[in-house]
């Protein structure tokens, strides 16, 4: 006989009881269905928190790798700028060390010494002068190349400095024994570059003025206002004072070793003939007497009576 399992329900409306059979083996099926149905519910619900524990681990990583590539790429922007900085201080240094070794030419011009073996060039015998560097590469896709050629420039800049610095070794060597030379050479400007100034001939072919011929100036005119003071440009021995033709008032320095100097057009002079004068005496007065088409100053540097310019000795 096939067992079953009855279930009577019973209600207290007065209505007949109702009965439910079912055999034990429908029921353990059941029973299996929901022990099933809760085992796949329990799957799924942990599962479900499995995906949201990893959607929230996946944006924190998210977000701490982007404030990651953030902070990155800020830091190469500074590192960049860095290097643009680094790139405009090395052409500052290429340009110092240019002048540097431009003064050591007007130095030896001056101490009458030889030019250098290698031309005066500070990176060897023939050497090109390493190219300006441009900072603005370092913001872009090139800055690799850069820092290359910067590395490059660094190594010769070092070279160049330790030659730069062996020249003005030697030249000072070879001054300290010519202290006297240097004295009675004219190094100075005539007049004060910070006084309101004009150069308005130099030591070339020019269209005189006056005959309206081409002819050579071998001077060196400075436009001025009258009275301004016209200073000695080296020490020496003042050799003529008073008006001398178509310079109109002038003052001759003889300053030793072959160097004279001129100043014409004065409206006042200062010195007297036989006096000793030292470099920065105040020994006239720009003014515009003799030959000249406004106030002026006529001033000529010559080396054994022979007309040099006077721009070459110019250190100021």
């Amino acid at each position: 006989m096939r067992k079953t399992i009855s279930l009577v329900v019973l209600t207290n409306s007065g209505s007949a009881a109702k009965q439910f059979r079912a055999s034990r083996a429908t029921l353990r099926g059941i029973a299996l269905m929901a022990v099933a149905l809760l085992g796949l519910g329990g799957y799924l619900a942990y599962d479900y928190l499995r995906l949201k524990t990893g959607e929230r681990y996946v944006a924190q990583r998210d977000q701490e790798l982007s404030g990651l590539l953030a902070s990155q790429r800020e830091e190469i922007q500074i590192q960049r700028q860095q290097i643009g900085d680094f790139t405009s201080e090395i052409n500052a240094l290429k340009e110092r060390l240019l002048a540097l070794n431009e003064f050591e030419g007007k130095i030896r011009v001056m101490a009458d010494l030889d030019k250098r073996v290698d031309g005066g060039n500070l990176f060897g015998i023939g050497g090109p002068i390493p190219r300006r560097l441009d900072p603005k590469m370092a913001l872009g896709e090139q800055n690799k190349s850069l820092v290359r050629e910067m590395r490059s420039q660094v190594d010769q800049l070092t070279m160049a400095a330790v030659n730069q610095e062996d020249h003005f070794k030697a030249l000072v060597t070879h001054m300290e024994k010519q202290r006297g030379l240097l004295a009675s050479t004219p190094t100075i400007r005539p007049i004060d570059p910070d006084i309101e100034h004009l150069v308005t001939s130099r030591f070339e072919n020019r269209l005189s003025p006056f005959t309206n011929v081409r002819e050579f100036h071998k001077g060196y005119d400075i436009s001025a206002r009258e009275g301004t003071p016209i200073y000695s440009t080296a020490a020496g021995t003042v050799t003529f004072a008073g008006d001398k033709g178509l310079l109109g008032k002038a003052v001759i320095i003889d300053h030793g070793h072959g160097l004279t100097s001129t100043y014409g057009h004065c409206s006042r002079v200062l010195k007297l003939p036989g006096e000793k004068v030292r470099r920065w005496d105040t020994i006239a007065l720009v003014g515009n007497t003799g030959r000249s088409t406004g106030p002026h100053l006529h001033y000529e540097v010559a080396l054994h009576g022979v007309p040099v310019n006077p721009e070459k000795y110019f250190l100021n």
